[in-house]
This record gives structure tokens, C-alpha cells and sequence, in this order.
């Protein structure tokens, strides 16, 4: 009964994690601003992380037995 919850937010994990990543890693090479307001050598290596950071966290979810 508990591996549906466990399933559902492994996936969200994962969905969150690859978004996050492609969508900092687009604004990079084009030179955008990652978080406005943010200096991108700060900004970029956090969002980075923290993209890893969930899908570490969903491959975990989804690991669980």
C-alpha cells in the first residue's frame, strides 16, 4: 500500500531534477540570469545542486522496497 505514494513522489523527484536541470543549464549557455538578482556564479552551481540533489532523491524513492 505504501509504494504508491513511494512511486508518485520518486516520479515528481525525477520530473523536478531533469526539469531543473535542463532549464538552468539552457539559460546558462545562452548567458541568462538563473534567479534574478542572484550573481550566476552563485546561482548556477546552487540550482545545479539542487537539481542533483532531487533526482538523488527520487532514484532513492523509487529505489525503496
Amino acid at each position: 500500500m505504501e509504494n504508491g505514494p513511494a512511486i508518485f513522489s520518486g516520479a515528481v523527484f525525477l520530473l523536478f531534477g531533469a526539469a531543473l536541470l535542463a532549464w538552468t543549464g539552457a539559460r546558462a549557455l545562452r548567458g541568462a540570469l538563473v534567479a534574478e538578482g542572484v550573481r550566476p556564479a552563485v546561482a548556477v552551481p546552487l540550482a545545479l545542486l539542487a537539481g542533483g540533489v532531487s533526482l538523488a532523491l527520487g532514484a532513492w524513492c523509487l529505489a525503496r522496497p
